[in-house]
């Protein structure tokens, strides 16, 4: 839970944790400007190590640290912050995903985060802007990855529609052609898997239509270097160039016997489920040709990244479309913002709450701890946090977000030590004491009237808080003796002590 000095960084890096490879991107600032410096690609195909009980075996995580381990060595000189590791489709279905993140967040030597279906599309999309010329017309990309497959509809780098799929190249090969074997028959059936995985999202995607399609990632740049080398399209990928190429796999009758010009070795182990999702979703589409782009995710997390830095955070954005979308009093958000802030201030130090995400988060959860009023006063707490856990919420990561929900969850009523038990690191110790602040913050602030509070000092130590008011003003605010006192009693049922004199 660190983001370090964004203001000295020389170089920056982003490293897309896939399902079938693992792709890093270094790149050097220079007076504003991006220079891609170094890029290097792992094959680690995590998604063929998921057990059937939905857990990545012992072999899976030990190719995959030892890449880590690797790539590490290029990043372990980039300070903290300046590195953007992020895991896609393995990762979110992994049930032990938390354990390996720990042991990959120390064998990369920076932190790494799981990313939901819908930021990786934003991702892809935001890489695929980034790496072609803005037309300004409407754009379809298609991101085939190796256990899911993205759909964005965007203008510039805007985008307006997405959808992330479970199929990949990995998922489906080893779903129909787990032997190696490849037939019509088992072709037809994957494509017809791809066909019916698009139906419930087809029509979206068709109503609003597109002037130009754009592929993205190793499957997809694979098949455009094949169909090029044989001279079966020369203008990107065409439907008749897909139903040749499809004729070309099945007649090499297993994975072992592919040998096509421009195709490696490795890509062929994935090409067959690769080409049946390429295949079905020409066909659910209505798709005649599409363009290989050379940025993807990557690239799009090297961006955002790059927009933390220059403090142009999506993130903070998507909170405020959230809040405002659920009508908070803006009034009381700014009144509980600054007091939360004003706290934190005077506990950074002894707490250890001296990075600027931690800023960032208290202030993110004082603007939607009321989201939940929304829907409901009794228990609305309860309901902001479920909206935010469960609310495709651009820009964050699952780890970030479960954390704010977590915040929203615990500012009022019983206070939910479990809650931050199970998020991962230290974010657990900072995320508890950050939801203290915000507590006291809500509570100061109950009469949601626009009076300045006094002077108030709060000293801590690791699970005691006091607070000092100035003489006499307690006494004048029985209201707020009462709000107080019953807040104690809520913090010392959770083994926790509030002070106030």
């Amino acid at each position: 839970m660190r983001s370090g000095d964004t203001q000295s960084f020389q170089e920056v890096a982003a490293l897309d944790m896939g399902s079938n490879s693992f792709h890093l991107v270094v790149a050097r600032l220079d007076n504003g400007s991006v220079k891609v410096v170094d890029r290097v690609r792992e094959t680690v195909r995590l998604a063929a190590g998921l057990d059937e009980q939905g857990r990545l075996t012992a072999e899976a995580e030990a190719n995959a640290l030892v890449s880590l381990e690797r790539l590490g060595q290029r990043l372990r000189e980039l300070p903290t912050g300046s590195v953007r590791a992020v895991g896609t489709n393995t990762l979110r279905q992994a049930r032990n995903s938390a354990d390996f993140l720990r042991r990959a967040s120390a064998a990369l030597g920076h932190e790494v985060e799981v990313i939901s279906g819908y930021e990786e599309a934003r991702l892809i999309y935001l890489g695929v802007a980034h790496s072609i010329a803005d037309d300004g017309g409407q754009r379809l990309v298609v991101d085939i990855g190796g256990g899911s497959t993205e759909f964005i509809l965007g203008r510039g780098f805007e985008p307006e529609l997405m959808e992330s799929l479970h199929m990949g190249c990995v998922s489906l090969t080893n779903t129909y052609f787990p032997d190696g074997g490849i037939t019509k028959k088992r072709m037809q059936k994957a494509v017809l898997a791809a066909q019916r995985e698009l139906e419930p999202v087809r029509e979206g995607f068709v109503r609003r239509g597109w002037q130009r399609v754009l592929g993205s990632s190793g499957t997809i740049k694979a098949i455009d270097s094949v169909l090029d080398a044989d001279s079966h399209s020369r203008e990107g990928i065409t439907r008749d160039g897909l139903k040749t190429l499809r004729k070309s796999v099945i007649n090499a009758g297993s994975i072992e016997k592919l040998s096509l010009k421009g195709l490696s070795e490795r890509r062929a182990q994935v090409l067959p489920g690769g080409l049946a999702v390429l295949s079905g979703a020409f066909e659910a589409l209505g798709i005649e040709r599409m363009e290989y782009a050379d940025g993807a995710l990557r690239e799009g997390a090297l961006y955002d990244l790059l927009g933390r830095i220059r403090h142009e955070d999506v993130r903070a954005r998507t909170v405020a479309a959230m809040a405002s979308r659920h009508h908070v009093d803006w009034t009381q958000v700014e009144s509980v913002r600054a007091t939360a802030l004003g706290l934190l201030e005077q506990v950074r130090e002894p707490w250890g709450l001296t990075d600027e995400l931690n800023d960032r988060l208290l202030s993110w959860a004082a603007e939607l701890h009321e989201i939940g009023l929304d829907i409901s006063h009794s228990g609305y707490h309860k309901h902001g946090a479920y909206i935010v856990s469960y609310a495709d919420m651009a820009g964050f990561s699952r780890e970030e977000q479960r954390l704010l929900a977590a915040l929203v969850r615990s500012h009022r009523r019983k206070f939910r030590n479990k809650a931050f038990d199970e998020l991962p690191g230290d974010w657990a110790q900072a995320g508890r004491r950050l939801a203290l602040l915000l507590r006291l913050a809500v509570v100061l602030r109950r009469g949601r009237n626009e009076q300045s509070l006094p002077t108030i000092t709060l000293s801590v130590d690791d699970a005691r808080m006091r607070l000092d008011f100035p003489a006499g003003w307690l006494d004048e605010h029985p209201l707020a003796v009462a709000d107080l006192e019953e807040e104690h009693s809520f913090l010392r049922a959770a083994g926790l002590a509030l002070e106030f004199a």
